[in-house]
């Protein structure tokens, strides 16, 4: 770690590498300054740079720690300066790096130093840091008897899954994370510090909602809170079926959550994993119930009246802070070092305008029951409930925010790992997940959060019709590139 000089030492930039102008820069010692940062060959670079998938290796030009605002604008002043692309790391749990700018040479301004949250008891809103993590910020809000809608993993920065969407059990409930943002404190590609809300900047308001890393790095989020349910059932089924079984259970869960008057309480994902025997696929049916337990049967019956017994079944009740800490596999503590994987992931958002047929179901079915139970990659599916009857996430118009799938039924996530989670990645793994293929002239989506190398329309599939209004957004608050990043708004 060095002493990065104050922004005055800008003037000093001269031609070369942009290593040698920070080092130069690094040089001067200015006793005004106290970044921390991180070059490549010094002793902490390597865990510095390590990202969370193992599949990549990027080698950014230096990981900068700041701890004020003004430290964040004089960075992303040097890097504006010196025509160099700048990246915000929150958590780091970007599937394909970007957080380490998707490609070698960016300047990684890492977040982790921003960890305050204050919580208004009156107002029911809370200000959030962006270099929080997701466990970290239930403890604060539970300790007020508040919650807010998030995904499950305690190490998951609230910067990234505030950026593009934050889905959770909650979400048909209080609706995304975005959607809870009030508004946002952020550092432009120019250095300008300043606010968005609906009030104040809308249009970078609206981009920042589901395109942030592209626009600018979020110091503070200023959320609603939600009183947290007082009581909260996290449920389990379990079934064994051949492909045709569980094509066909598929098709009756998809019937119900179409025309079930589904309470916003109940939020649910069906998990797909290998069977026991080639040609067997387990499917598992997961969920948040937030009301009281005695009911959820009630809500459930036209589904299991359409389908076999399942074989195990397992409900932990308690209040929301007890389902948070069983969701996030026992424990919201982010103290310990952090795990990594070697993957490769893939989502798909089926509209609920038009549902997955049963053909498509089947010869889903068939892959994952026959080269599911071949593969050498571990890997599991993710059926996540986004629509529905009384869903918060589509009662959002679609150009309210950058997130524009909001007409989903599911949001399905396709994730396999290396033999072990460390690299390589075998080619198998690609060919397997690539594999399912979807029909043509259908307007399926993509989710942000389980960001895709290898999408090649990423544009369509992410941001439909708000892409054109992004790409004008772009060209207007970060017209040089900054923040740029391989499935960045183009400008």
């Amino acid at each position: 770690m060095r002493l990065l000089p104050y922004f005055t030492a800008l003037c000093a930039l001269v031609a070369g590498t942009l290593a040698q102008d920070l080092r130069a820069l690094l040089s001067k010692e200015d006793p005004a300054a106290n970044i921390s940062v991180v070059l490549p060959g010094e002793p902490s670079y390597v865990n510095a740079s390590r990202p969370f998938n193992l599949r990549f290796d990027f080698k950014p030009a230096a990981v900068a720690f700041p701890t004020t605002v003004q430290e964040v604008f004089d960075l992303v002043k040097i890097g504006h300066a010196a025509n160099h692309q700048v990246v915000a790391r929150s958590g780091g749990h970007s599937y394909i790096a970007n957080a380490l700018g998707g490609k070698n040479g960016d300047i990684v301004i890492d977040m982790s130093n921003f960890k305050k949250i204050t919580v208004d008891d009156k107002a029911g809103t809370a200000v959030i840091e962006t270099g929080n993590r997701l466990g970290d910020i239930i403890s604060a809000l539970a300790a007020h008897g508040r919650g807010l809608p998030h995904g499950t993993c305690s190490y998951v920065g609230i910067g990234g899954h505030s950026a593009f969407g934050g889905f959770g059990f909650t979400s048909r409930l209080w609706g995304l994370t975005i959607d809870a943002i009030l508004s946002i404190d952020l550092v432009l590609a120019n250095g300008t510090i300043t606010t968005a809300s609906e009030k104040v900047n809308p249009d970078l308001f609206f981009a920042m909602r589901g395109a942030g890393s592209s626009f600018g790095i979020a110091t503070a989020i200023t959320v609603k809170t939600f009183a947290a349910p007082p009581t909260a059932t996290i449920f389990s089924y379990n079934w064994q079926y051949t492909a045709a079984e569980a094509a066909a259970a598929l098709s009756e869960y998809q019937k119900f959550v179409l025309t079930a008057d589904l309470p916003p309480e109940f939020d649910a994902e069906i998990v797909v994993t290998k069977g026991n025997e080639q040609g067997n696929v387990t499917i598992g049916l997961a969920g948040g119930w937030y009301l009281p337990i005695e009911t959820l049967n009630a809500t459930l019956k036209p589904f299991f009246d359409k389908v076999p017994p399942p074989r195990a079944a397992n409900f932990d009740t308690g209040d929301y802070l007890h389902s948070a800490i069983n969701l996030a596999g026992g424990s919201l503590d982010t103290s310990a070092p952090d795990s990594t994987d070697t993957f490769y992931a893939k989502s798909l958002m089926t509209p609920e305008a038009s549902p997955i047929s049963d053909k498509a179901l089947q010869a889903f079915m068939n892959v994952v029951a026959n080269e599911g139970f071949t593969t050498p990659v571990g890997w599991f599916f993710q059926i996540e409930l986004f629509g529905g009857k009384n869903s918060a996430i589509n009662a959002v118009k679609s150009t309210a925010t950058a997130f524009a799938r909001r007409n989903s039924l599911f949001t399905i996530q396709f994730y396999a790992s290396s033999p072990g989670n460390i690299p390589p990645y075998p080619k198998e793994g690609f060919t397997f997940l690539d594999g399912e293929s979807s029909p043509p002239n259908w307007d399926y989506g993509a989710y942000t959060n389980y960001i895709d190398d290898r999408l090649v329309d990423w544009e369509v599939r992410y941001y439909a019709q708000n892409y054109l209004r992004l790409r004008a957004l772009k060209d207007l608050y970060d017209p040089r590139g900054t923040f740029t990043f391989p499935t960045s708004i183009q400008d």
